[in-house]
């Protein structure tokens, strides 16, 4: 029984990984994740330009 348990607990945590690797890789998140991580850097020209 412990087998099958590690076998199915592995499948479901591969297919969970898999589906989140997709998610972030998929076109439709590109422009809002690009976006994100350009968030720090203007946040740091904000600052630098307001003196905070």
């Amino acid at each position: 029984m412990s087998t099958i348990l590690n076998i199915i607990f592995t499948i479901l945590s591969l297919l969970v990984f898999l589906g989140i690797a997709f998610w972030a890789y998929s076109r439709h998140n590109k422009e809002r994740f690009e976006a994100m991580g350009r968030m720090p850097l203007e946040q740091d020209q904000d600052n630098a330009t307001t003196g905070n």
